[in-house]
């Protein structure tokens, strides 16, 4: 099962104790996949329309819980795909007008509400209700990618307001997302890994959060031996090309006017390179006498390369 799935998995076996977290989160289901249907004689049905089983399960056991109301299953399998599509549907006119209205996503009158009224909506004011909703409006409509690719959430909307509205919900919890526009649709999305671990936290998918935390881990101590690899064998490069510098110089003074005609500190130290052409500054300092530091060998080095390059 993909890392997207392993989410959906294990919060649609969450039921949130308090019955207004279940309205909110049914709220959340009917939003992103539900419809209602109005027969000849005025009579209303809900139906939720998924291909996710666990999306399914969900709306069947907040249905049954909260509102003690037994819906019918229905199954599609499209064989040339090797999908199935599931089906909850109220058929009872009072039941969908009770649990619309529980929703708030019809009023009083039976006339609907404003689309998936997520700020203003009565029944997600509570933050306890927020994270439920956010919990369901993900399973319905939400996905992630494999986070050992890449760091990528995102909540599919049916409209701009819908995506508007959804956006500043995860702003409550101090994410930052953004929006596009996707094939006639709007992707309220994430790309940042540490507020997607807060959201999931959010949404109390804690073994999924553990799962994504482990993999950032790595990725990182990855990351972090990457940056010191290309870091030492930067410097490797660094030493090894001034080294051979060095010995180009000196090979040049020595063969143009001798080490007799350069002052005897610096004679001593081209000498001594020459003889140690691998030592490092610090350790070329050792090999003379008196010994010099690190910073007295490489102020030499500077000197006859001043002179070797006046001898071009």
């Amino acid at each position: 099962m993909s890392f997207s799935g392993n989410i959906k998995e294990e919060i649609s076996r969450q039921l949130s104790p308090a019955r207004h977290c279940q309205i909110a989160e049914l709220a959340a289901i009917i939003s992103m996949c539900g419809a209602v249907m109005i027969d000849s004689r005025g009579q209303a049905a809900l139906k939720i329309h998924t291909e996710n089983l666990a999306v399914a399960r969900k709306s069947f056991t907040l249905l049954r819980r909260t509102f003690n109301i037994v819906v019918d299953i229905a199954i599609r399998v499209n064989r040339e795909k090797g999908s199935s599509y599931y089906y909850i549907v109220v058929k009872k006119h009072e039941d969908a007008v009770r649990v619309l209205q529980a929703a708030k996503l019809i009023n009083p009158y039976g006339e609907g509400e404003e689309e998936l009224s997520v700020v203003k909506n009565v029944v997600i004011q509570e933050t306890c209700c927020k994270r439920a909703f956010l919990r369901g409006v993900f399973l319905a409509s939400g996905s992630m990618s494999d986070p050992e690719k890449s760091y990528h959430f995102e909540i599919v909307c049916h409209t701009l307001e819908q995506a508007q509205q959804l956006k500043e919900l995860m702003e409550f919890f101090e994410a930052e997302p953004k929006i596009v526009e996707r094939k006639e649709r709007m992707v309220v999305y994430l790309k940042e890994g540490s507020q997607i671990v807060d959201l999931l936290n959010v949404m109390e998918a804690y073994v999924s959060l553990m799962n994504l935390e482990n993999v950032r881990i790595l990725k990182e101590m990855r990351n972090s031996v990457n940056r010191k690899v290309n870091c030492e064998t930067a410097n490797i490069n660094k030493t090894v090309n001034a080294a051979v510098k060095q010995m180009e110089d000196i090979k040049r003074i020595r063969d143009t006017i001798g080490f007799d005609n350069i002052p005897e500190p610096l004679a001593e130290i081209a000498q001594a390179r020459l003889d140690y052409p691998e030592a490092t500054l610090k350790e070329l300092g050792t090999y003379l006498d008196p010994p010099v530091g690190k910073s007295g060998v490489n102020h030499r080095l500077r000197k006859l390369a001043a002179i070797a390059e006046n001898l071009i």
